[in-house]
Formats: structure tokens, C-alpha cells, sequence
């Protein structure tokens, strides 16, 4: 069985999401991992030592993977999980950047270099959802 290309993107896109989520709860992987809090701002465990994240951004991580992979088996929903998904970051993107970092409303946790992530996400999951479903015409027909 062949599966089609946004198919295949949602299945690579779901993929490095569960890694990215295991990674999380990585001593080393993520630095200061003893200051993993469940959700709050607090949490200074940083992925890579560069991304803020929490026991929740860890477990969002892996649900968005689990969608990915699941939403991979039919092209409309592949296409489904990209463009919704990509919203849903950039969504995130907005609320990374109006909110105050050190406030409770920070509970996913999210820091600048989360933020940026987030938008490149967010534009990068909707253009494969778009452009990879785009239907190409033949001239004359």
C-alpha cells in the first residue's frame, strides 16, 4: 500500500513529535531536568538546553505525535492533522507572545526560543497540509 505524500508528511511530522516528547523526559537531553514541574512556569528543564518545557509540553509533544501517526492512514485526515495542527501553533506562537513568561498564565511552559519553534511549526505544518493536497490541472482539460 502507497501512501501519498501528505500522508507521509503527517507520519514523519507525528514522528518527530513522540521523539521530541521522549527526549523531554531525558536526563541531559534536558538540562536542569530536576526542575521539571508538571506545569508551571517554573519549570527550568530546557530541551536541548535551549527550550523550555514541563511534564504537560512533554505529554502534548507525544499526543500530537500519536495524532500524526494515527491521522497519517487517509490523505484528508493527514491533511487534517498538518493545517489544524499548524493553526493550533501558531495559535500558540500569539499566546507565547502576549504573555508574561514569569506569570501563571506561562503553564505549558514557554520561553522566547519556544516561541519562534512554535511559528516555524506552525507555517511549516500548513504548507505541507496546502501544498502537498494541491490538486494540479492538466492545460486543456
Amino acid at each position: 500500500m502507497t501512501r501519498s505524500p501528505v500522508q507521509r508528511a503527517s507520519m514523519l511530522v507525528g514522528a518527530v513529535f513522540l521523539l521530541i516528547g521522549v527526549l523531554g523526559f531525558i536526563p541531559g537531553i534536558t538540562t536542569d531536568y530536576g526542575t521539571l514541574e508538571f506545569a508551571e512556569h517554573h519549570s527550568e528543564a530546557k530541551l536541548l538546553g535551549l527550550f523550555q518545557v514541563s511534564i504537560l509540553h512533554n505529554l502534548v509533544h507525544l499526543l500530537f505525535g500519536i495524532a500524526g501517526l494515527a491521522m497519517a492512514r487517509a490523505a484528508a485526515t493527514a491533511r487534517t492533522f498538518l493545517i489544524g495542527g499548524g493553526i493550533i501553533y501558531l495559535v500558540l506562537w500569539v499566546y507565547g507572545l502576549i504573555i508574561d513568561h514569569d506569570s501563571a498564565a506561562n503553564f505549558i511552559p514557554l520561553n522566547t526560543a519556544d516561541n519562534w519553534l512554535h511559528l516555524v511549526l506552525g507555517v511549516g505544518m500548513i504548507a505541507l497540509g496546502l501544498l502537498l493536497t494541491r490538486r494540479t490541472t492538466v492545460p486543456g482539460r
